[in-house]
């Protein structure tokens, strides 16, 4: 088959697969493994082989970018204390609990003879990324609170950098290159500390120039030189290309495009790369399908189970600690996110292709793609189907009958009143007639009432949806105190420091909102509270 006509035929599949799933309400990402998986058995064709040069060429900085430049950074600050532990010191404390574990548990059962500390730590270092690209859009279908979708995402994009960092430093290692502790954190501050100033460089190079351009197309494109070019550039120095790209996408998804940008070249911008990751996404989750040998799981399924039991236990810890560390912060995690972040830590793509890059030559090779192709499978399989019944079990979304019939009524509600609005205002216009005014009024305004009943009684029969609803008219109310007191301050009507005082108040309350906790007790009563509020000039 040619190149062409594969390309076609995966796209052809990605779309079938996509309007199953769509149908069966399974997560997308999840039906393209298993479909991979299954056409991958009968070997219905040769696919492409996932390899670290195809993944850094094409899909990952474009995945990276797109996840970063959709990330809004206030609310990447607001949580920056948790995502930055999980990420990095998370990800060294999972590697080496993962490690201390998995080698002599391997070893006592006779699973791999000769299998070693130094194999673990390799097999700990590619699975350590996560790839929750299946739980953020279950997030936002069932409507999971943003702050969780923050987290779980935030932690990811930074994560990523971190295990390939030390993947490269435990390879090196093993290579005899000498490796101490003071020189593997100079090293990582300086891969990672370079790959983010060259992704600053590049991405406000690119938002400047965007600035003084108003032509959708050119502006489409800087957005991709922003996110390949940062990538290629890092990593042609040595340095991360992850971070790179993370970095540019927050900066031109956050800056640039909010400073340069006329809303009709926004819209064509988040189109385009909404369709990138769709398109990457669908071809990249296939061909991990594809690349699965069932044959060698099965005959393999102890060991597999063992290393996805320790994966799932260091990640347990990890999230564990890291909540209890930061449960008297404004960055405090409730104990049910706890566990959904600690469900929701999926292993994809970067993983595969980490451990596919290892020398033919490497000991225990065979091993590790076993045990990693075994554990990415069952991650985004098991704890990709089990999510949702997860999330609406804990409370953390209703059940999706009820948001759905919800959100019909307050659909219908809104489409309502805003007809009467425009009702009124021809009305007091002289363009509509008295009498065929009235009717209409009584017919919309009928309107609104039904929805308004059909929403009360919803309310009483799933109390969870009014809570939301609660929580979504908190945070955009909180949202137009802390714009006002902005306004106020741009104006000279509020000084320096009590625009500061008030806007501390307002960013604990916002983050007491978003952790469950009651207004009054997280700041209510505008009392002083740790800054999270930037710095005014």
């Amino acid at each position: 088959m040619t190149f062409e006509n594969l390309i076609v035929v995966l796209f052809a599949i990605a779309a079938a697969v996509a309007l199953v799933a769509r149908r069966i309400k399974a997560p997308y990402t999840v039906a393209l493994v298993v479909a991979g998986v299954v056409l991958g058995s009968v070997r219905a064709f040769e696919p492409p082989h996932l390899t670290k040069e195809l993944l850094y060429a094409i899909f990952l900085p474009g995945l990276l970018f797109e996840a970063a430049f959709h990330l809004e950074i206030e609310r990447f600050r607001r949580n920056k204390l948790a995502i930055v532990s999980l990420a990095v010191p998370g990800v060294v404390a999972a590697m080496a609990l993962m490690a201390g574990v998995l080698a002599p548990a391997i070893r006592a059962l006779g699973l791999a003879p000769g299998f070693g500390f130094v194999h673990a730590l390799v097999f700990a270092a590619l699975i350590a990324a996560t790839d929750p690209i299946a739980v953020v859009a279950m997030f936002k279908s069932l409507g999971a609170p943003k702050r969780l979708g923050v987290l779980v995402e935030g932690e990811s994009l930074l994560n990523d950098g971190t295990a390939v960092v030390f993947f490269s430093m435990v390879l090196a290692y093993l290579d005899g290159s000498p490796v101490s502790v003071a020189g593997a954190t100079v090293d990582f501050v300086k891969v990672v500390g370079m790959g983010a100033l060259i992704g600053v460089a590049i991405a406000l190079a690119v938002s400047m120039v965007i600035q003084r351009v108003d032509d959708a197309m050119i502006e489409i494109t800087l957005t991709t030189i922003a996110a390949y070019g940062s990538f290629a550039a890092a990593e042609h120095f040595h340095f991360s290309g992850v971070i790179a790209t993370v970095v540019a996408g927050m900066i031109v998804g956050n800056y640039g495009r909010h400073t340069g940008m006329s809303p009709t070249t926004r819209v064509a911008v988040e189109s385009f790369w909404e369709y990138v990751a769709f398109a990457l996404n669908s071809v990249v989750f296939l061909l991990i399908g594809f690349q699965v040998h069932l044959d060698e799981l099965v005959a393999s399924w102890k060991a597999v189970l063992v290393a996805y039991v320790c994966v799932m236990a260091a990640r347990a810890v990890v999230v564990a600690f890291t909540t209890a560390a930061l449960s008297r912060s404004s960055e405090r995690i409730p104990w049910r996110w706890g566990i959904v972040m600690t469900w929701g830590g999926l292993r994809g793509v970067l993983s595969m292709v980490l451990v596919l890059a290892l020398p033919e030559d490497f000991p225990h090779r065979r091993t590790l793609v076993t045990l990693t192709f075994g554990v990415v499978l069952l991650s985004l399989v098991l704890q990709g189907l089990t999510m949702g019944p997860l999330l609406r079990w804990l409370g953390v979304v209703g059940s999706s009958a009820d948001r759905e019939v919800y959100e019909r009524h307050r659909g219908s509600r809104r489409a309502a009143a805003a007809a009467l609005q425009a009702l009124n205002e021809m009305t007091r216009q002289g363009r509509v007639h008295d009498q065929v005014a009235t009717a209409l009024r009584v017919e919309y305004e009928g309107a609104v009432t039904a929805a308004d009943d059909a929403i009360r009684e919803l309310h009483i029969e799933a109390g969870e949806l009014l809570r939301e609803e609660m929580l979504a008219m908190r945070r955009a109310l909180l949202a137009v105190e802390k714009a006002t007191v902005l306004e106020e301050h741009r104006h000279g009507l509020v000084g320096a420091s009590a625009a500061e005082h008030l806007l501390r108040a307002v960013d604990a309350r916002a983050a007491g909102v978003e952790a469950g906790t009651p207004l009054e007790a997280a700041g209510g009563s505008r009392a002083e509270s740790p800054s999270t509020a930037k710095k005014l000039d």
